[in-house]
């Protein structure tokens, strides 16, 4: 088989590149080829809707199948590369199938992080990365009393508030000393601590675990002092692993992640990659090279390697920005916080509608918004432009933020 562009990654990434493609008049062949046997579907629902029941997977499809019939993209599933020859352009999939290529578009994620220690490969044990992960989780929920959850993170939380929604207790371990440390502030952290633990979750932060209880089926959660936790059933939310490794092999540059320029190439020859596993350059961290776990970074780096494609000359430079529903809590971020040197809290968290503004030598780099729609969308331009604006103006919901750029 030989296509002239090969996707390799059937996830938001790997979609959108085949639609642009497309819809940028490139008229040669494509394939995508996704280790799921599932067309290319949403992944955030997984965590929310989806886990608890209020959204069905054939509304979480990106496209129906026809869309890509219409479209010639083919659709290679239920396999994965495994090995990658950039001299030869081609491809070595798990059944041994091997595929040439004009240009490989690697957007393949990453899999989700494992615990290192006793008892982990117990059923029960679950993460949540793709529909089947889900599946299992909603299979099992009948027979599970107490569920624990390890990672204070937005999969963790996302997670642990599914559970309560169905009666289960639930107990969430963070090794930090605050959820979201990785992510936010202290005062959103707090916030969802508290709103949490209204709802009946049992967050223990500074946690220490030394394994898991059980035989065949896990029973518990063994902490470091002894204490067992029991547990019908277990979700590992602790973050995830590049899947880079055959590019890594091939000789690609990277490490945590596989080396992009500005245009989304690698050091090989023909060969992009975007998404969760790609290790850029961002302005809005400074330039230093990061990889954004987002279904943004995703779609616009598909779209900009599109471009790339089609004799286009851009440089990624699109604004991050995430969201997670939480209850009836929908927060919405834009900018990356990391790095920040002063925090502000705009409107009052007890109202359960405010944001958090974070800034840098006087410079707004990035808003947390609770329930605050209206400053996620007006302060969107106090972070691509950098702006320093009086800072009790910015604390004040009686100025709109549109106010403050000019």
């Amino acid at each position: 088989m030989r296509y002239d562009v090969v996707i390799v990654g059937a996830g938001h990434g790997g979609a959108q590149a085949a639609i642009a493609l497309r819809q940028h008049k490139f008229d040669g062949s494509i394939a995508v080829i996704g280790d799921e046997p599932e067309l290319p579907y949403e992944r955030p629902p997984l965590s929310k809707e989806y886990l608890q029941g209020e959204k069905p997977f054939e509304r979480m499809l990106i496209r129906p199948a026809a869309f890509w019939d219409e479209r010639a993209v083919t659709m290679l599933l239920g396999r994965r590369v495994v090995a990658v020859d950039a001299q030869a352009h081609r491809v070595t999939c798990t059944d041994g199938t091997t595929i040439t290529y004009g240009r490989l578009i690697w957007a393949t994620g990453g899999s989700p992080r494992r615990i290192a220690c006793d008892g982990r490969d117990l059923a029960g044990i679950h993460t949540v990365r793709t529909r089947a992960d889900a599946d299992r989780i909603m299979a099992q929920l009948n027979d599970v009393q107490q569920a624990v959850v390890i990672g204070g993170g937005y999969i963790g939380l996302e997670a642990a508030a599914a559970l309560t929604k169905f009666g289960k207790r639930v107990v969430l371990l963070e090794a930090q000393e605050r959820v979201l440390a990785r992510v936010a502030g202290a005062a959103l952290s707090r916030f969802y601590e508290g709103e949490h633990r209204a709802h009946g979750v049992d967050i223990r932060l500074g946690a220490a675990m030394a394994g898991f209880e059980g035989t065949e089926r896990v029973s518990g959660v063994r902490m470091r002092d002894g204490e067992v936790i029991a547990a019908q059933m277990v979700i590992v939310g602790i973050g995830i692993v590049p899947a880079v490794q055959p590019l890594i092999v091939a000789g690609a540059d990277g490490g945590d992640g596989v080396a992009v320029d500005g245009q989304c190439r690698t050091s090989l020859p023909d060969i992009f990659a975007i998404g969760d596993c790609a290790l850029h350059a961002n302005r809005f961290a400074d330039g230093m090279p990061i990889r954004l776990e987002s279904v943004q970074n995703a779609n616009d780096q598909a779209t900009l390697v599109a471009r790339t494609i089609m004799g286009q000359h851009l440089i990624y430079d699109a604004v991050p920005w995430f969201w997670s529903n939480q209850y009836d809590l929908r927060l919405q971020t834009v900018g990356l916080s990391a790095g920040h040197d002063a925090t502000l809290v705009r409107g009052d968290p007890a109202d359960r509608s405010f944001s958090v503004i974070y800034l840098k030598d006087g410079r707004v780099i990035a808003l947390d918004c609770v329930n605050a729609t209206r400053d996620y969308v007006q302060g969107r331009r106090l972070v691509v432009e950098r702006l320093a604006p009086d800072p009790a103006l910015l604390a004040d919901l009686a100025v709109p933020l549109k106010e403050l750029v000019g």
